[in-house]
């Protein structure tokens, strides 16, 4: 397996189908299936819809999807420009280890200098040994001062309701 077969390509509306597919997958990798609640067209909907709300890439090694990369744009007051948070990138597993992750990882950084951003960002498992290594490598830093905070469902809707 060479990365020499391996190119990245922006999702097209008929890649949904293709990115729930991978999705689910990630999903089982995390041992988070029981939180997958979105559908391919919801994924339609959010990526090609009249608004989209955020982008992916599709990995092809041979033609075949074997990846893919979801993300969208976020904003720095302190640096003042858009940044790129990458919300998921996933590898098929037979294909892990070879460079394609990282090459991904590339793909995105050149694009957030082509688009003017000021940060690129994303978060992981702690558990996901091989991935920190892969980051540790790229000289990303952890965020060790901050504290993701998540509001979904019902305590999301109470917070809505108030006032």
């Amino acid at each position: 397996m060479t990365t020499s077969n391996f190119r990245i390509r922006p999702a097209a509306e008929n890649d949904a189908g293709t990115i729930f597919s991978l999705i689910k997958e990630l999903a089982e990798f995390e041992r988070l299936t029981h939180e997958v609640v979105a559908t391919k067209d919801d994924i339609r909907r959010s990526l090609f819809g009249e608004r989209p709300f955020a982008e992916a890439l599709i990995g092809e090694y041979q033609d075949i999807p074997i990846s893919f990369a979801l993300f969208f744009y976020n904003f720095s007051t302190f640096v003042g420009k858009p940044g790129i948070y990458l919300e998921d990138l996933y590898v098929k597993p037979q294909y892990r280890s070879k460079g394609f992750g990282r090459m991904m990882l590339v793909h995105l950084a050149r694009l957030a200098i082509k688009r003017n951003c000021g940060r690129f960002e994303w978060s992981v498992l702690d558990w996901n040994t091989p991935a920190i290594r892969t980051y540790d490598r790229l000289n990303a830093k952890p965020m060790q001062d901050w504290i993701l905070y998540r509001l979904t469902g019902q305590a999301l809707v109470e917070l809505a309701d108030e006032g």
